[in-house]
């Protein structure tokens, strides 16, 4: 430790050192300002958000819960780690709209490629930082089989991406040649080819800042050496992930048909039951909690189920309420699969999900019919197809006592009628044909509830 009061003694034995003293004591300000400020740049916190892959309705909250959760810890700023191809417009402007309601400030480190709705949420970020030979934009949206999208989504695209520029100081025109081929910028593209800006480019026109590396970045947005948090997915946000992938929404929908088709025809609530309604809250309940679906959906879907109750207990046969009650489930369905900015691929991939689960519901339901009645494990529920009399089948307890005894027919019998033996009156059939009544009869035969009786004396 330095002791000022000696420094500060043998500096005034020469005018030398009184002068250096002077400098010194004049620089104890700045020194004081500084060393609080190096003490805060490396106390900063900063969040990392990794968007990678396609852009799906599933990431949007995860970046919301991450940038919440980087604001109420008192994070210097969150930075998205963007290398994604693009995706879905309605979820990039989700995201985009996360980022502007953020209580801190947010930045885009574009690590290698930041295409289509990527280019979208990087431009909601404050500033765009940029590695060597990393690329931004190709925004224009597309079809499922890669053709331009209709002029109207062009446009509403086009506006946005010139919003966005616009609120970040940055030229419009850029940011619209990234959507649109028809516009060109002097220097950077002609009329007809979409703009994608290199690291250099981007640099040139003030889009981004190039740096090395993360440190340089850290750098750059005045947090060197800031303790890094790089955000997870939950596994909420990886359960709801996988229940709204295109290929496990036919399962949930299959289970859940089959479940309510095999309850309706028990007598009591089981477990069919309840895999059937679990399966359908899981599909819908995922696609709601991502924004896929809105409550508009679920109130379609509970109309179209009201439908068909109706249909199946109050109404006879199959008519108009069937006909409405299957059109708004399998509305709802598919409106839960599109989002609000559906492009053409979208509608495809609904549409597979849809067709893919009717035929898992018939082909099981037809082998549940085929096979089930021959199954053993089955017989406490389904009859076999035929239940004869070999096999212990029987209508009615057989009354052998009752074969011999006479009576007498109390109605004419058609072959079929009633006779009185004794004091018990028992349906009988005669053997031979119409017999009046008041005739004695014998029973020749008991054959469960058939008891065959023979004029006396014919």
């Amino acid at each position: 430790m330095i002791c000022f009061s000696s420094l500060a003694a043998a500096a005034r034995r020469t005018p030398v050192g009184s002068a250096v003293l002077l400098l010194l004591f004049a620089a104890l300000p700045v020194l004081a300002q500084e060393t609080p400020r190096q003490d805060a740049a490396q106390g900063a916190l900063v969040y990392r958000i990794p968007v990678t892959g396609v852009v799906e309705m599933g990431l949007a909250p995860f970046i919301e819960r991450s940038l919440s959760e980087a604001a109420a810890a008192g994070a210097t700023a969150a930075v998205l780690d963007i290398d994604t191809p693009g995706g879905r417009v309605d979820a990039a402007e989700r995201i985009a709209d996360a980022i502007g309601d953020s209580q801190i400030p947010v930045y885009t480190y574009v690590n290698r490629r930041a295409i289509s709705a990527g280019a979208l949420i990087s431009l909601a970020t404050q500033r765009i930082y940029m590695r060597p030979a990393a690329v931004l934009g190709a925004a224009t949206p597309v079809t499922g089989e890669g053709d331009r999208a209709s002029e109207k989504m062009v446009s509403v695209m086009r506006s946005e991406f010139r919003s966005l520029a616009a609120a970040r100081g940055l030229d419009p025109q850029i940011a619209e040649a990234m959507v649109d081929e028809a516009v060109a910028v002097e220097g950077l593209v002609p009329e007809g080819q979409l703009l994608t800006l290199a690291t250099d480019d981007a640099v040139r026109v003030g889009y981004a800042e190039a740096v090395e590396d993360w440190d340089a970045l850290l750098a750059a947005i005045g947090a060197p050496g800031a303790r890094v948090i790089e955000a997870r997915v939950n596994w909420a946000e990886r359960a709801v992930r996988f229940l709204t992938n295109p290929l496990v929404a036919p399962f949930l929908l299959s289970i859940g048909f089959l479940g309510l088709l095999i309850e309706i025809k028990t007598p009591a609530f089981g477990l069919a039951g309840l895999a059937g309604v679990s399966s359908l809250g899981l599909f819908f309940g995922s696609h709601l909690i991502i924004g896929l679906a809105g409550w508009e959906v679920l109130i379609l879907l509970a109309a179209g189920i009201l439908l068909l109750m109706v249909e199946m207990f109050i109404i006879p046969g199959f008519g108009v309420a069937g006909v409405l009650g299957i059109v708004a489930v399998v509305s709802s369905i598919f409106l839960s699969l599109i989002g609000s900015m559906p492009t053409t691929g979208d509608i495809m991939v609904a549409l597979n999900v849809i067709l893919a689960s009717l035929a898992i519901v018939g082909v099981v339901a037809w082998q549940l019919i085929r096979r089930l009645p021959r199954d053993r494990r089955a017989q406490k529920i389904l009859l076999h197809t035929s239940t004869s009399r070999e096999e212990g089948y029987i209508s009615a307890e057989r009354r052998q006592d009752l074969v011999g005894i006479d009576g007498v027919a109390v109605t004419d019998l058609r072959p079929a009628g009633m006779g009185r033996f004794g004091e018990e009156n028992i349906d009988i059939v005669s053997e031979g044909g119409w017999v009046g009544a008041g005739t004695p009869i014998r029973i020749t035969r008991a054959e469960g509830y058939r008891h065959v009786v023979r004029a006396i004396g014919s």
